[in-house]
């Protein structure tokens, strides 16, 4: 049972990382129908840039904002110097267009950074809990926390303002909305800021627990876009579920197979759902005028 539950808690933890890096590619997809493969790069940019603060002597609480702030100005960069000025591009052109930025993102991060991985100091006290025989991190604690609350924020956001509904708009028709005065562009710059933000988020909450370097972006991005396929890409909720799906699927298949095979199971749990439902779990089938 301590076992059990101990994977179980695991999975949750690192499933939190996933869903939170899901929904920053659900947020760009939904407004701007682009995959943004850079969005792993946020996610590093959030550890590295904390450890930076704090080696420089700010305050904890100081560095977590500002990390996070400047991360997702670099989403907002990205849109309008790069994204933006090829709008008109296709989908494959714009996905490796995203693919340069991350790389280029990682290169200028190892000229600052170097090779080595950094460590991040926990929010609180890491010293764990014992509950039914399960070692528990204060800081897994916070990133589960992390993500409901980023669920509840990203909710209340879309449902409840009046930005959320212009973003639902331009999410829908982009057209119409324009013809309603709301502006696409700032939609879209605000998607990217947004995700942006969302990926810095959860490196800021892992960066304790995985130390940080500058390339830990790389697989945390596939994991993420993982989860957002296998939710549904497009939906929320199921870029949530995809997450902690894939999160408990590793630590248990860690657990109990091999954590040398933790990936690969993982990903085969993944296609093996898609083949099943190749919209994803919580996914709208796409039917065109021509479908049967």
């Amino acid at each position: 049972m301590g076992d059990f539950l101990q994977f179980f808690v695991s999975g949750l933890s690192i499933g939190s990382v996933y869903a939170i890096v899901a929904l920053g590619f659900v947020t760009i997809y939904s407004v701007t129908k682009v995959i943004n493969l850079a969005q792993g790069e946020f996610v590093m940019l959030g550890g590295m840039l904390m450890f930076t603060f704090v080696s420089a002597g700010l305050p904890y609480w100081l560095s977590f904002f500002a990390a996070l702030v400047i991360a997702a100005f670099f989403g907002k960069l990205m849109e309008g110097t790069v994204i933006r000025r090829a709008k008109g591009a296709d989908p494959v052109s714009l996905i490796i267009l995203t693919l340069g930025v991350a790389i280029f993102i990682r290169g200028i991060a190892s000229m600052i950074w170097g090779k080595n991985p950094v460590r991040v100091e926990p929010f609180t006290s890491n010293q764990p809990y014992n509950i039914f025989g399960a070692s528990i991190t204060p800081q897994s604690i916070w990133v589960m926390l992390l993500m409901l609350f980023i669920v509840a924020a990203l909710y209340f956001l879309i449902e409840r303002t009046l930005l959320g509904k212009a973003f639902q708009a331009c999410a829908v028709n982009p057209t119409a909305a324009s013809l309603m005065g709301i502006n696409p562009k700032q939609m879209s710059s605000f998607s990217f800021t947004l995700s942006a933000g969302l990926g810095a988020l959860a490196g800021l909450a892992i960066a304790p627990i995985m130390f940080p370097s500058y390339d830990m972006g790389i697989m945390l991005g596939v994991k993420g876009f993982s989860a957002a396929i296998l939710g549904g890409l497009g939906s929320a909720p199921g870029a949530v579920l995809g997450g902690l799906v894939i999160g408990l699927v590793e630590a248990f298949s860690a657990g109990y197979i091999s954590s040398g095979l933790k990936d690969a199971i993982a990903f085969t749990f993944v296609l093996l759902i898609l083949l099943i439902r190749p919209y994803g779990i919580m996914g709208e089938r796409s039917v065109g005028k021509g479908g049967l």
